[in-house]
C-alpha cells in the first residue's frame, strides 16, 4: 500500500516569497478575464497582442498566451532575477506553442523600444506607483498611449478609500501562511509611503519585507487627468459591486459614482483617444 508523502510545511527557511506573493495577491485569470471581456465589448473583436508592464514574474502574461493560440504577450520588468524566475516557473510550465509567443524583456517601461504596437498594455498591482512626480507619470502614460494600436487600451489596477493614508498592517490568512500587509509612514505633503509584504507561519517564523514599495499615493481623480492630458479618451472607472456582506463580489463595472470606502479596488480603462 502506497504512502501519500507529507506535504512539508511551510515555513520562513523553506518558503518561495515568488510563491507566496502569487497565491496571496495575484488572480490572473480574473484579471484575464476582466480584460478580454471589456476589450471585445468595447472594440467588437478580441485582443491578441498584451504586454504586461511591471511583469515581474510574467503570470499575467502566461495566462494570456494559454488563452488563444492567436494571444502574443510581452512582459516588461527593470529586474533580472525576478524574470529568470517567472522564466524557470511560468514559461516553462507552458507548452512549446505557448512558450514562443511570450517574450520577457529586462527594460525600463519608460523606455520601451520595440514592444509596439499592442491591443492592450496592463499596469497592475498599482505597480506605476513607483513614479512619484507628475511629469513622470506623464512621460509613462504618454508612451504607453504610442506602445498602443489606434485602438489600443490601457488597462490599469487603483487602490484607494482613507485607509490608503494611513500608517497601517493588516492580516490576512492564506493556506499555510499568513500574509501582511504593511503601510508606513505616510507623508501626507509628498503622498510617499514605503510598503511591506511579510509573511508570517505557524511555526512562528517570519519572512519580514519580504516586498518592499516605494510609492505615491494617487487619487482616481489625478490619474483620469493626467491620463486624458496623455492623450487618453474616455478615461472610465470600474467599479466592483457588493456582496451584500460589506464586501466586493468581483463585479467591475463601469460607473462615474463610487463609495466613501475605507480601503476599495478598482480598474480603469482608458481608451487611446483617436
Amino acid at each position: 500500500m502506497s504512502r501519500k508523502k507529507k506535504q512539508s510545511r511551510l515555513t520562513a527557511r523553506n518558503a518561495d516569497r515568488h510563491a507566496l506573493y502569487e497565491q496571496s495577491v495575484q488572480n490572473v485569470e480574473a484579471e484575464v478575464d476582466f480584460v478580454d471581456r471589456v476589450f471585445k465589448k468595447l472594440r467588437k473583436r478580441k485582443a491578441s497582442t498584451l504586454r504586461e508592464d511591471f511583469c515581474g514574474t510574467a503570470n499575467t502574461s502566461a495566462e494570456w498566451v494559454r488563452r488563444r493560440k492567436t494571444n502574443f504577450a510581452t512582459g516588461l520588468d527593470i529586474d533580472a532575477a525576478t524574470l529568470k524566475w517567472g522564466t524557470e516557473h511560468h514559461l516553462a510550465a507552458l507548452k512549446p506553442h505557448q512558450r514562443e509567443r511570450v517574450r520577457l524583456l529586462q527594460r525600463d517601461v519608460l523606455e520601451p523600444g520595440d514592444a509596439r504596437d499592442m491591443d492592450c498594455i496592463l499596469a497592475m498591482n498599482f505597480s506605476y506607483w513607483c513614479f512619484h512626480e507628475r511629469a513622470t507619470m506623464k512621460r509613462y502614460f504618454e508612451s504607453v498611449r504610442k506602445s498602443l494600436k489606434p485602438d489600443g487600451i490601457f488597462f490599469l489596477d487603483f487602490y484607494g478609500g482613507s485607509e490608503a493614508f494611513l500608517d497601517i498592517e493588516e492580516e490576512r490568512k492564506q493556506k499555510g501562511f499568513t500574509y501582511v500587509w504593511e503601510q508606513d509612514k505616510f507623508n501626507p505633503i509628498t503622498g510617499r509611503v514605503r510598503c511591506y509584504i511579510h509573511f508570517k507561519f505557524p511555526d512562528g517564523s517570519r519572512m519580514k519585507r519580504a516586498f518592499s514599495y516605494d510609492w505615491r499615493v494617487w487619487t482616481l481623480p489625478e490619474m483620469r487627468d493626467l491620463l486624458e492630458e496623455s492623450g487618453f479618451g474616455p478615461v472610465t472607472v470600474y467599479w466592483e459591486g457588493d456582496d451584500g456582506q460589506g464586501g466586493g463580489n468581483g463585479v467591475f463595472r463601469p460607473t462615474l459614482r463610487g463609495e466613501a470606502c475605507e480601503s476599495f479596488v478598482c480598474y480603469i480603462v482608458a481608451e487611446r483617444a483617436r
